[in-house]
């Protein structure tokens, strides 16, 4: 029977800031992957301080505080030998680090080579890159540990440990997630597999943090670029895998750069063969991208309210689709004993709009309140006449209804502790088709990086596990309900037009033009393009939401508020 390695893969979910905590915890998941006969386990980028910990990296007490639940938890851990993401110090400043613990020692450190700048990384603010490639001993098998963005360029470390003969290469990552992610990591991986002909080891956080979601989706990748086996997504999973021995061998070429092998156990007891059981096999399986986003929704909403300590949250439903998907979405996340939902009904309001939010409620089985406006509305006209006299009603009107409706969610939220959540999508948040304090107001904005497409799409998914948002909310036709007969369309073009302008201009910073998109005439492109610009200081001010496309407002988008730049058309 040939020799097996057994390698394990924990996608944890770290808090930023318990560092003993999540100390804790990885010794926990040790003691599992003991229990499995791991060989070798690998736990996320960072899993110490959790991520990303952006200006805390700052505090000298953080960092120490770090050190030290690294050396304490390293006492603890007899086996198997195991891989942490930690925050290192040298003379010269602090590095992203990994190390590798075995028998109660710290055997080595690897620190990230390659420093992400740009989308929502901004690493080079913080760390020091490292200087040498590290090469570990297990048994026979050389084996080398590298950290996230290591791997997506040639010219990183991983060529260099396997010209130094290691033919396993650990992959640790707090990689965040959009849509299709996994596909983009398959092949950047896969592109090195090919290259240095070694197998790899990928393993993803897990979890939401602020803005950011980690999806895990960890893999293992054989020498053909093949995934052999991969974890759950979005959830907390280990994944153990055996890999032939003879797979991982392969010859040294000197290589200075590589350094000294470090050995971690010289005779493991873990590749003799037939001593342990046969594993369970782990299919290779991917959701489907709007079930990928719909859980990724979910775990970053679940996580912002949990690890934030808020006793629950308010809705404030409309009747109309945006808000319909936030409620669903957080009674999935939460549970229905976790959230209550606002009707806040105006003159305006349509009789279907209330018999669909208390039908939604009802399916949802949340509770629901009612807070009519009108009453507050017109005090708020009466005190404003004088100032307003022979001036006709226009948008002021409108927005005072929403900010009417702001300020009765977050005076609940002061009263009662709940979280609001606010309703606004990508597509009314690009063009600034929301209302400053108004339905912006709020705590956390979870379908912000949302297209107003991707929200139907979304709730028709949701339905087919079953129908919880009235088919009406689907159908009909979109509209704030703030005037007399509005609908959308009176100030933007169709949804399935502006979303690929959108796209273009906003997440592939190009510059579209009527020969891009045929069905809308020039004028009408140049406006929407004045819209995302001069709405800049809106998007400044709006609460966090969760990036789920490849480029989201916030990090990953800075633009001046201040800014004369037309483009060049």
């Amino acid at each position: 029977m040939e020799k097996m390695l057994r390698i394990g893969l924990c996608q944890m979910n770290s808090t930023v800031g318990d560092m003993t905590g999540n100390g804790e915890r990885v010794v926990e998941w040790v003691e599992k992957a003991k229990a499995e006969e791991v060989d070798i386990l690998a736990l996320p980028e960072l899993v110490i301080t959790g991520y990303p910990p952006e200006d805390l990296l700052l505090k000298k007490g953080f960092v120490d505080a770090n050190i030290r639940v690294i050396t304490e938890i390293a006492s603890r851990i007899d086996s198997p030998a195991t891989i942490v993401g930690f925050v290192d110090r040298s003379r010269s400043g602090i590095h992203n680090a990994a190390a590798v613990i075995y028998k109660g020692k710290i055997r080595g450190v690897f620190r990230k080579e390659l420093l992400p700048n740009y989308g929502v990384f901004d690493e080079k603010r913080y760390f020091l890159p490292g200087s040498r490639p590290r090469v570990f001993r297990y048994g026979k098998v050389l084996f080398g540990v590298v950290i996230c963005e290591d791997m997506w360029f040639r010219e990183g470390p991983i060529h260099v440990m396997a010209q130094a003969g290691a033919g396993l290469i650990f992959n640790i990552n707090a990689s965040p997630y959009h849509a299709g992610k996994i596909y983009v990591r398959e092949d950047v991986v896969r592109s090195r597999t090919r290259e240095d002909r070694v197998w790899v080891a990928y393993g993803n956080l897990v979890g939401g943090q602020d803005e950011l979601v980690f999806d895990g989706q960890s893999f293992v990748m054989d020498r053909s670029g093949t995934v052999v086996a991969a974890a759950g997504a979005f959830r907390e999973d280990l994944l153990v895998v055996d890999i032939p021995e003879k797979e991982l061998l392969r010859k040294a070429r000197p290589v200075s750069a590589a350094g000294q092998v470090t050995t971690v156990a010289a005779r493991p007891g873990g590749l003799r063969p037939s001593v342990k059981k046969p594993l369970t096999p782990r299919p290779v399986t991917r959701l489907d991208v709007v079930e990928e986003v719909y859980e990724a929704l979910k775990l970053g909403l679940a996580d912002y309210v949990r690890k934030n300590g808020f006793r629950g949250t308010v809705i404030g439903l409309s009747g109309g689709i945006d808000s319909a998907l936030v409620a669903a979405l957080a009674a999935d996340a939460l549970g229905s004993d976790n959230i209550v939902c606002v009707f806040m009904p105006s003159r305006f309001t349509s009789r279907e709009s209330s018999e669909d939010a208390f039908d939604l409620a009802k399916r949802l089985g949340v509770r629901i309140i009612e807070v009519p406006i009108d009453p507050v509305f017109s005090a708020y006209k009466a005190s404003l006449a004088t100032l307003f006299h022979g001036l006709g009603e226009d948008v002021t009107e409108e927005n005072l209804q929403a900010r009417i409706r702001g300020n009765i969610l977050m005076a609940l939220s002061n009263k009662f502790g709940w979280l609001v959540l606010t309703t606004g999508n990508k597509s009314e948040m690009s063009v600034g088709y929301a209302t400053l304090y108004g339905d912006m107001a709020g705590g956390f904005a979870v379908i912000k990086d949302v297209p107003k497409t991707l929200v139907y799409k979304l709730c028709t998914w949701r339905n087919g596990l079953g129908a919880v948002i009235p088919e009406r909310i689907i159908s009909k036709e979109p509209t704030a309900e703030l005037k007399a007969d509005q609908k959308d369309r009176d100030s933007l073009p169709p949804y399935d037009h502006l979303d690929q302008v959108l796209k273009s201009y906003v997440e592939e910073d190009t510059e579209p033009s009527a020969a891009d998109f045929p069905n809308l005439p020039a004028e009408e492109i140049a406006r929407v393009l004045r819209m995302v610009d001069l709405s800049e200081y809106k998007r400044r001010q709006s609460p966090p939401g969760i990036k789920i496309t490849p480029k989201a407002f916030g990090k990953d988008r800075r633009m001046p508020i201040t800014n004369k730049y037309k483009g060049s058309q």
